[in-house]
């Protein structure tokens, strides 16, 4: 089974034992349930693919139970996933660059759990992966004030593990997959699924609740306050109904 048959949004490519996985929905790489299953098959194809040791994913700058069922897809996948951050990691797009196991990003990036800010709960597993790198504090203080972080700041924190010039991104990432690629492919992956032992477990668990919660937020006067604000491009006015 290969990876590399023609997808609509995403383009596969592999350089020796580094597969490249990149979204391609410009100008801002919007993703939804069907994106999220093409991401999904790729890295299934890239498991089942003895060429591919490591996975780069990148970018070009309501059905929420059947998304969620999908991105728990990525969580299951076996292989290292580097991902490069090179705009906006922002909501759900936060949610799809922590399924990485590393992040590489620039000044210039931006990160942000804004959930709460629209009148919603976060989803895409977050209320599990953001604990986990950052800590239950600094992931709380991201959810309640849907703060922007920078990347240096991201990289302080936990949430990034590298900080290059927005030019080299692309490159560092793929330098960081290939490095990975060249230890002992079976020993990688037996240590990977140690170091996330339960973590597929612990967001299938989170999503269930992170659906419940939205459910309901979303029949709120604050929800459609938040979300006409941010078309609006001015401050909600919540008044907790």
């Amino acid at each position: 089974m290969s990876a590399f048959h023609t997808y609509r949004d995403i383009g596969v490519s592999q350089d020796g034992f580094v597969a490249t996985v990149e979204m391609r929905r410009p100008p801002h790489n919007f993703f939804d349930s069907e994106l999220i299953a093409e991401i999904g098959e790729a890295f299934e194809r890239l498991d089942a693919d003895l060429q591919c040791r490591t996975v780069a994913e990148g970018s070009r700058s309501g059905a929420g139970r059947h998304l969620y069922k999908e991105a728990i897809r990525l969580f299951r996948t076996r292989k290292p996933v580097i991902a490069a951050v090179q705009g906006a990691a922002v909501g759900g797009g936060l949610g799809l660059a922590l399924v990485a196991d590393f992040r590489i990003t620039c000044q210039e990036a931006r990160f942000s759990a804004n959930f709460n800010r629209l009148g919603f709960h976060p989803g895409f597993g977050l209320t599990a992966t953001l604990p986990r790198l950052v800590g239950a504090q600094q992931a709380a203080l991201m959810f309640y004030t849907g703060r922007r972080i920078p990347g240096d700041e991201a990289v302080r924190i936990g949430l990034a593990e590298m900080l290059v010039p927005l030019a080299e991104v692309r490159s560092a990432a793929q330098a960081l997959a290939l490095e990975i690629a060249q230890s002992a492919p079976l020993a990688v992956t037996a240590t990977r699924e140690t170091v996330r032992r339960g973590l597929c477990d612990a967001i299938e668990a989170a999503t269930e609740r992170e659906l419940v919660e939205q459910d309901r937020l979303r029949r709120t006067e604050d929800f459609k306050e938040g979300i006409k604000a941010m078309a609006e491009r001015r401050l909600p006015d919540f008044h907790g109904r």
